[in-house]
């Protein structure tokens, strides 16, 4: 039980990779940063209830989690993962730090923080045994559960 419910946070994880690739394409940064960070902290809770046999901690911070699970990224991952971080807030509220984060995030962060993402979601992916798509019956893009 706790595998599959673990394959359904990973498969998240996916589908937000997804949305972060599209908002990139369509210019909206700050959101393809948000679903990177979502993507990245869906794939990190599935690995603690695989390799932890655990429930994941309830927190945002991808750092607190890439070191609770003892994971050896590459540095520049890591580094990445750390400057991913805070924007679960930064990208979407115009008081948070950034003024305007819709117009404030330069394309090439965007990039740079989707692509560690990307690397972070697929190391995670191969720790696990899981890859692919997401399974038949994952949530959609609206957070609804498709019938299948």
């Amino acid at each position: 039980m706790v595998r599959s419910e673990a394959r359904d946070w990973f498969d998240g994880a996916l589908v937000d990779l997804d949305e972060a690739r599209d908002a990139l394409r369509r210019g909206r940064y700050n959101w393809a940063l948000f679903a990177a960070h979502q993507a990245v902290e869906k794939a990190l809770k599935a690995a603690y209830m695989v390799l932890k046999r655990a429930r994941p901690p309830k927190t945002h911070d991808l750092v607190r989690l890439v070191e609770g699970l003892g994971l050896r990224l590459p540095r520049e991952l890591y580094v990445g993962v750390a400057e991913l971080t805070p924007y679960y807030t930064l990208a979407r509220y115009p008081n948070a730090g950034l003024e305007r984060p819709w117009e404030s995030i330069p394309r090439e962060t965007a990039e740079r923080l989707v692509g560690v993402a990307e690397r972070v979601v697929e190391h995670v992916g191969r720790l696990l045994g899981f890859t692919g798509a997401p399974r038949e019956g994952q949530e959609g893009a609206s957070g609804d559960r498709r019938e299948g």
